[in-house]
């Protein structure tokens, strides 16, 4: 048997060698490949210092530009892993005045240390300032877009004008009865002028007492039979974006009602949704509420749709405006975030005049000082305009009347009017519905 004898000095270099490659081997070995999951934690961790550094919020700033931001949503479904150490987060950050900005971030780092490198404005409002295109060689580029609009897709920024006609018409009567018509007042987004109010009998406006509704009251008789009522306004509305409005109580809006109950289920389906999108401030966690009504509630005019019913929409996933926004209120309110209701009509963007499609709902939210407007099934509906819907409303609107369980004074015998659009009519203590038409011509006004 031979051995090989190796001089003392070589041995040394030997084991020195050996223990530098193990130790390269077990660097290799804790830096990990980075995950889609630890891209959403590097965002969010760049994002949280940057608040922490300036006073509460994310700045933004370039030539033109200077913006203080608050997070609003991380889009996870575009988070990507570019390479060994770069990567691509989406994210929704808005101002306080309410405009959403949708932010393309690049990072480098590995799993445990990530840095942004590049920050580029993608859109405002759902409106793109660029879209990304692939080339053969599998790069990404942007690519601008120019003129994007949403016309087509049911909305008017800045200001609409129109004329606005509400008819009822009176069914058959055998006896005397009495009828509630809500009537749209001015506000700080909507000048309204009644024009004219045309009805066969006398009436007086009166209100209610929780929301200051302003409504059409009369008293029939079997003589108005077959006849109808005609309510035309002049009307000048302003998009909406968030806004303060100290005129009620906070509190009154985190309360329970029969059609949107607060707490019991509504409290753990919002945490849970919560929970999943890490939001941790009540804009995102609003948008998480958003989010998880869009992705599990089907716009479907079927079953016992168009109640209000928030226990109806949980568990049927389907309706209406009226099902979308009621089930919004219930879970935002069960987790201490005031919501509220508003009904109206929306009015047609690709054409100028004829008919309008019935009522419309919508509702609002409050967070950082301020009520934020959402349209969750029209954001439904399209999808392109989803952050769009999460903080405005169109201009292209009417309001007739805000908040549920409305009670006029004089009220209707058979109780509180859970939303407030077309007519309440009671006859011998029995509501009785009554046909309406909407029709609008849209104007341009020169000064209202």
């Amino acid at each position: 048997m031979y051995f090989k004898i190796v001089p003392y000095p070589l041995l040394i270099l030997i084991v020195f060698l050996s223990a530098c490659k193990n130790g390269n081997d077990n660097e290799q070995k804790s830096i990990r490949k980075a995950t889609i999951e630890d891209v959403e934690a590097g965002i969010r961790r760049n994002i949280a210092e940057r608040v922490k550094e300036n006073d509460g919020f994310f700045t933004y700033q370039n030539d033109s530009t200077s913006l203080k931001l608050k997070l609003v949503r991380v889009h996870t479904e575009y988070l990507s892993v570019l390479g060994d150490n770069e990567f691509f987060a989406c994210v929704d950050l808005a101002t306080v005045e309410g405009d959403v900005y949708d932010v393309d971030f690049f990072l480098k780092g590995n799993a445990e240390n990530m840095l942004i490198t590049k920050t580029d404005i993608h859109k405002l409002n759902g409106k793109p300032f660029y879209t990304w295109k692939q080339a053969k060689d599998k790069t990404w580029h942007t690519v601008a877009v120019k003129d994007a609009s949403g016309d087509l897709l049911g909305l008017i920024e800045g200001e609409d004008n129109f004329t606005f006609n509400y008819t009822a018409f009176i069914p058959e009567l055998n006896d005397s009865a009495e009828i509630w018509i809500p009537i749209a007042a001015s506000d700080n987004f909507q000048k309204i002028d009644i024009l004219s109010i045309d009805i066969p009998v006398e009436y007086k406006i009166v209100s209610d007492g929780k929301y200051n509704n302003k409504i059409l009251y009369s008293k029939l008789g079997s003589e108005q039979s077959l006849q109808q009522i005609d309510i035309k306004y002049k009307v000048k509305r302003k998009e909406k974006s968030a806004y303060a409005d100290p005129s009620m109580e906070l509190d009154f809006f985190l309360s329970s009602s029969p059609l949107m109950p607060v707490g019991d289920r509504f409290s753990l389906i919002a945490e849970e949704a919560i929970a999943k999108s890490k939001a941790d401030n009540p804009l995102s966690k609003a948008r998480a509420l958003y989010d998880f009504i869009i992705d599990n509630m089907r716009y479907a005019k079927q079953g016992k749709y168009g109640t209000g019913d928030a226990n109806y929409a949980c568990d049927s996933k389907s309706g209406n405006c009226t099902e979308f926004h009621s089930l919004f209120i219930s879970l935002a309110r069960s987790v201490g975030i005031p919501a509220r209701f508003a009904i109206g009509a929306a009015i047609p963007s690709e054409r100028n005049e004829g008919g309008v499609n019935g009522y419309h709902c919508w509702a609002e939210f409050y967070a950082d000082g301020k009520w934020w407007p959402v349209d969750i099934s029209e954001a439904n509906k399209y999808s392109a305009l989803s952050t769009y819907y999460f903080g405005h409303h169109p201009a292209n609107r009417i309001e007739f009347s805000r908040g549920r369980d409305i009670m006029p004074v004089p009220g209707p015998k058979t109780g509180a009017i859970s939303f407030f659009a077309y007519p309440v009519l009671e006859e011998n203590e029995k509501r009785i519905p009554v046909k309406v038409k909407f029709t609008f011509q849209r104007e341009s006004f020169s000064e209202i």
